[in-house]
């Protein structure tokens, strides 16, 4: 269906934000998706978060691999750049878009195939090197392209459609990415729009590696019982650890603060993220205690969602390079290779 094209006609009182866009401007072309698949709540709180942020569409990138997930990006942020990589490869090319226009927005698509499999070795190094970016991995713990079979998340114990169950152990991409040094981690679920849309918010204003797990579930595939990954089960499980919100620095807000209910975390930008926290005792600048508090409740079978953890002075690649501030396709050729001369100074410089 991605062939019928949405009307460019919007009606004149929709409201508009404070660039000049309707909600509508940032949807794409119509889903090809089943009915109800998890995938397009995760699009459609994208569109949400980005009308929200006041982006400008021509400011995003938005980079994805193969899969059901890896199709997404072409259901939102029409008039944003796009880039659909091979399997697993989407990090890489991030990475090199990013290094090449650090003006960009950079949102990176995946799925736990995408991810957690042929493209495992690609998140690993994206997330441990501090790449500037929101990337969303949309985990439904199967292949849905290819009729099922269980993903590398999908949980031990688990049963497929057809009744077999899974013995073998998930890797859980939220743990390795506290692991790896991610400076925004969370988790979040298709069904709950409300704790999602922040949750990208914050992804989309953080600078640094933002990694965002999505539980949203395979309705042709893997929403029966006996599934973990089920809408039915994870609403049953669900346990968030904070409530929040993302307030843009650009803009004076008052607000009245409750006393010892919430916990304000600056962001590096100037924005900040305004937790409401449930658990009075979790404080998501504590990374070890974060991954305590994985390991905890998934011993007891929930599911932890929400910002489980954020450094709020975080850097990023460039500043790990210490690259010039100016975007380096936007160098000429004289700044680029600046000559023999320069070449043999540095060479001097380290002997």
């Amino acid at each position: 269906m991605t062939y019928l094209a949405k009307p460019r006609l919007h009606h004149p009182t929709l409201q508009r934000n404070a660039v000049g866009f309707t909600r509508r401007d940032y949807e794409g072309k119509i889903s090809t998706l089943c009915a109800g698949c998890g995938h397009d709540s995760i699009s459609a709180a994208i569109i949400q978060a980005c009308w929200e942020l006041d982006i400008q569409p021509h400011r995003l990138a938005k980079l994805s691999g193969i899969g059901c997930s890896s199709k997404t990006p072409d259901y939102f942020l029409g008039q944003s750049h796009g880039f659909n990589t091979v399997h697993g490869r989407m990090p890489s090319v991030l990475t090199g878009a990013n290094l090449a226009n650090r003006s960009l927005l950079y949102l990176g698509v995946s799925g736990d195939g995408d991810s957690a499999s042929i493209g495992i070795g690609q998140f690993v190094h994206a997330i441990r090197r501090g790449v500037d970016m929101a990337y969303i991995v949309e985990n439904n713990g199967v292949y849905g392209l290819t009729k099922g079979q269980f993903s590398a998340t999908a949980d031990q114990g688990s049963v497929s459609r057809r009744g077999v169950a899974n013995t073998d152990s998930p890797l859980d991409l939220v743990m390795m990415a506290l692991q790896l040094g991610a400076t925004y981690v969370g988790r979040g679920f298709s069904g709950d729009k409300g704790q999602l849309v922040p949750l990208i918010k914050g992804a989309l204003t953080h600078r640094g590696a933002a990694f965002i797990d999505v539980i949203s579930p395979c309705v042709a595939f893997n929403n029966h019982a006996g599934s973990t990954r089920s809408y039915d089960h994870v609403r049953q499980h669900n346990e968030a650890v904070n409530r929040l919100d993302v307030i843009p620095a650009r803009k004076a807000i008052e607000v009245e603060q409750a006393a010892g209910g919430t916990l304000d975390v600056t962001q590096h930008d100037g924005s900040v993220l305004r937790l409401h926290r449930l658990d009075a005792g979790y404080d998501p600048r504590d990374r070890i205690a974060a991954m305590e508090v994985l390991q905890q409740r998934q011993a007891r079978g929930e599911v932890v969602t929400g910002l489980l953890h954020v450094d709020p002075a975080a850097d990023d690649l460039h500043a790990h390079l210490g690259t010039v501030g100016e975007p380096l396709n936007a160098l000429d050729a004289t700044r680029l290779c600046p000559g023999s001369g320069a070449l043999s100074a540095i060479n001097a410089s380290l002997r």
